[in-house]
């Protein structure tokens, strides 16, 4: 009695790495557009936690801090008002692994300005390329 060996063709294999190509194509972008948005979200969190932080610091001291740094180590010019550490953690970088961009400014709607540059690092921009916080644009 012979026996064959069944296994699949060349074109059977070939054939379903074309529709695994097909699927992968339909979804991964999907996938991907909500990772970045995810991170545009993560952006927005760390702000207003900066901001609460931020405005603790404003009460306890009667200023704002003229660096993000002294939310987490006293500045000479705070002395005994400062309460801190104001963070929990180390001052975050934003999603992108970019510092946050922080300045005090007495026209500010804040009284500062505290945001990302979004996805592309970069001034302005639209959609998950768009700066992330209380920026100088919001106030013109």
């Amino acid at each position: 009695m012979k026996q064959t060996e069944r296994g699949f063709t060349m074109l059977e294999l070939l054939v379903v790495l074309v529709i695994l190509g097909l699927l992968a194509g339909l979804v991964g972008p999907q996938f991907f557009g909500r990772v970045d948005g995810s991170k545009v979200q993560t952006a927005e969190t760390q702000v207003k936690m900066l901001k609460m932080a931020l405005q603790t610091y404003r009460l306890d001291v009667g200023q704002y801090p003229s660096e993000l740094t002294h939310l987490a180590s006293a500045p000479s010019s705070a002395g005994s008002l400062w309460r801190g550490p104001y963070l929990d953690d180390v001052i975050p970088l934003d999603p992108w692994n970019k510092s946050y961009q922080y300045r005090v400014d007495a026209n500010a709607p804040q009284g500062f300005y505290l945001y990302s540059h979004g996805a592309d690092g970069k001034e302005g921009g639209d959609e998950l390329n768009a700066d992330v916080g209380y920026t100088p644009s919001q106030s013109e």
